[in-house]
This record gives C-alpha cells, sequence and structure tokens, in this order.
C-alpha cells in the first residue's frame, strides 16, 4: 500500500526534545482532556446513579448574561486553539508549502471538501447508530451537545465549536503526531493504533462507548490520512459532523427524548 505522509521538517530536532515536545503539546490540549475524561469516567463509575441516568454537556451556558455568556464563549474558543498555532509554529516549513509537514498544501482544495463531505455518512450513521445502542445498554450518558442559551449568536458560536473541535483535534492528531512520531522512528501503523486511542480518550467522559466509536473514527481516519497525507478532508469531515449535531440537537431532542436523558414533551 502507497503511504503518503508529508515529508519532515528539515533539521528536525534531537529524539529526546521531541518527547518534550510532544508530550508539552499534548499537555496544552489534548492530552490534558484525556487525563480529565479518564477522572471523570472513574467518578462516573463511582457514583450511585447508574452511567445511562448521567448526562454530559458540551456546549453549556457559562454565564446567565448574555453579553458575557458570549464572551466566555468566545474567549474558550479562542484560547483552545492556541496548540494549534503552537504545532504550526513547530513544523512550519522555511519554504512553500508552508504547512506541508501537516498536510496542508493549498492544492486540490475543492476535491479535499468534496471528499470531507462524502466522509460524513461514513462516520455520522455508524456513529449516531452506536450512540442508540450505547444508550440503551447504558455504554453512554446522555450526550447534550447543544447550548443551554438561546440568543441571536447561539448557532454562530455553536458553528465556531464545530470548527474548533475539528481544528485542535486533526491538527494535533492527524498532522502534527503523525509527524513528529514517524520522526522518532514509529512504524505507520503504531502510529495509527497509538493516535487512535488518545482520541478515544479524550471522549471517555461520554461513557466507554464513545471510546469505542472515537476509536473506530481514528482507525479510519489514521488509514486513509497514511494513503493520502492529506489534512483538509479530515478537518471538513470532523467540522460537518460536530455542526450537525450540535445545530441539529434542539429537533433531534424533541423528536427522541429518551436518547438525551430528557423528559418527553
Amino acid at each position: 500500500m502507497r503511504i503518503a505522509l508529508p515529508p519532515p521538517p528539515p533539521d528536525a530536532p534531537s529524539r529526546t526534545r521531541l518527547r518534550w515536545e510532544i508530550a508539552i503539546v499534548l499537555a496544552l490540549g489534548l492530552g490534558q482532556s484525556a487525563v480529565y475524561a479518564v477522572v471523570q469516567l472513574i467518578d462516573r463509575y463511582s457514583r450511585p446513579t447508574p452511567l445511562a441516568q448521567q448526562s454530559a454537556t458540551l456546549n453549556p451556558a457559562l454565564s446567565d448574561r448574555q453579553v458575557f455568556d458570549l464572551l466566555y464563549q468566545l474567549l474558550g474558543i479562542a484560547f483552545s486553539v492556541a496548540p494549534v498555532l503552537l504545532v504550526c509554529f513547530l513544523l512550519w516549513l522555511p519554504a512553500r508549502p508552508r504547512l506541508g509537514a501537516l498536510g496542508l498544501d493549498g492544492r486540490r482544495i475543492g476535491r479535499d471538501i468534496g471528499w470531507g463531505a462524502s466522509l460524513v455518512l461514513a462516520i455520522g450513521v455508524p456513529g449516531l447508530a452506536l450512540y442508540v445502542v450505547g444508550r440503551l445498554t447504558g455504554l453512554f450518558v446522555a450526550v447534550d451537545p447543544g447550548a443551554q442559551s438561546a440568543y441571536w449568536w447561539t448557532i454562530p458560536v455553536l458553528l465556531l465549536s464545530a470548527a474548533r473541535a475539528a481544528i485542535q483535534e486533526e491538527f494535533v492528531v492527524l498532522g502534527y503526531l503523525f509527524a513528529r512520531l514517524r520522526q522518532l522512528g514509529w512504524g505507520p501503523w503504531t502510529i495509527v493504533l497509538a493516535t487512535s486511542v488518545l482520541r478515544a480518550s479524550y471522549h471517555l467522559y461520554q461513557g466507554p462507548g464513545a471510546f469505542v466509536g472515537n476509536l473506530g473514527m481514528g482507525l479510519l481516519f489514521g488509514f486513509l490520512f497514511l494513503r493520502t497525507g492529506r489534512l483538509l478532508p479530515f478537518l471538513v469531515a470532523h467540522f460537518l459532523i460536530d455542526a450537525a449535531v450540535f445545530v441539529g440537537y434542539p429537533w433531534v431532542a424533541t423528536t427522541w427524548p429518551a436518547l438525551f436523558g430528557l423528559p418527553p414533551h
């Protein structure tokens, strides 16, 4: 099988420095989220309330005052992409394409967007089915992807949150870690498995079912990224999936309230 990972950046740092760099990048974002998610899962299982009767809100209101809720939401989104700016800085190439080491070269944008959109069905439909089965078997908490507020800016901010999740996860998990772990001498399939486990682990706060679902998503994304070395399709797919979940939540929750732990209307 042809492996089409992006070329490594020139003048790569030493292996020890690479290990420290990876640890710092993860500690600033997704690694930190993974540790918290594991602790949250232990916390959930140690409570008397069954996991299936617990809930998790992905985009909660941050203030009961509209202007401050908006400010807190925007600040949270802005600061959460700091690790992405860091990995772009670390892997910035002296010549074009500047972000080629991350799998972005500015070419075939229309084709990459179309391919990313086609991935939505491959991920979204099985993911929804897994969530339904997980709720019925008690492997998922009731996930509320929507915001608690309903202001004029709610949908734009939810879309920004979806973009933030896609950018933060795919830049770091696919672009950065694939490049750096390859420089450490890891094999392609070891990288795919390790990054997939990381992706799954920071979703554990939603229950073990979320670990399984995101592990599958990570394996598929990693396999396809190995073949193409292009990051944009996965950014598009991730954004569209999260945008559909975040914005479509009110209708879905009203139609099937039991799936989200809500009382019937």
